[in-house]
């Protein structure tokens, strides 16, 4: 995370020109951020990030060389690169794509065609370490095309507790800390404990890899409530 006086280093990762322009001006005007680079395809993206070590890889999902879900595999697997989150953009919000980007690292997603406003806190967001999106959006996202999850996988939650494994699933039904914590009768911050440890123990960055694990575990199901 950064400290309050240093910008948050961005790069910007297009095969489009004049996306990565218009990204890359929206974000250069805003004093807490800078660009660091821009890349054309996956493959260079990767390359910058090791070589620039950003906060945040603006990352376009359809790329030539290599697509955005195997770049943001390597960026986020890389021990070099545990600072660098990765935040996807898409032209489009059922792009089937986009949830195979979260399950292999990715901190989010956006609109191409986000405001300014919302881009910028975006980068924010992400580079704080926290989830773009609600783990209820992500849930729909799975639903919808939940024909391409692997079969469930029970094992993935052997190494959690009872009440552990009891958190995850109201995380994957969407709810905040805080709902939990009034469902289970527990305080916030241990909720938060049972969250942090099971993100530890799963091996996921944000709660949409939790509710990722949830449905692949078998936990939660397509379409249930």
């Amino acid at each position: 995370m950064n400290q309050a006086s240093e910008p948050i280093r961005v790069l910007i990762a297009d095969d489009q020109t004049l996306v990565r322009a218009g990204f890359s001006q929206l974000l250069g005007r805003t004093d807490d951020i800078d660009i660091v680079g821009e890349a054309t395809d996956g493959r260079e993206a990767v390359e910058m990030a090791r070589q620039h070590r950003p906060d945040v890889i603006l990352m376009d999902i359809r790329m030539p060389n290599l697509d955005g879900i195997e770049a943001t595999k390597r960026v986020v697997s890389d021990p070099m690169l545990e600072s660098t989150h990765v935040l996807i953009l898409t032209t489009f919000d059922a792009d089937e794509l986009v949830f195979e980007s979260l399950r292999v690292g990715a901190s989010g997603f956006l609109l191409k065609d986000v405001e300014p406003e919302a881009l910028r806190d975006a980068v924010r967001v992400v580079a704080a370490g926290d989830a773009l999106i609600a783990p209820s959006v992500t849930r729909r996202l799975l639903d919808q095309f939940s024909d391409r999850l692997s079969a469930g996988d029970s094992a993935l939650l052997d190494q959690l507790t009872d009440r552990e494994e009891q958190v995850l699933e109201l995380v994957a039904g969407g709810l905040s800390n805080d709902e939990i914590a009034t469902r289970l009768y527990l305080s916030p911050a241990t909720v938060k404990t049972h969250v942090n440890r099971s993100m530890t123990k799963l091996g996921v960055h944000d709660r949409a890899g939790l509710v990722i694990v949830a449905y692949e575990s078998g936990l939660v199901r397509p379409g249930e409530s």
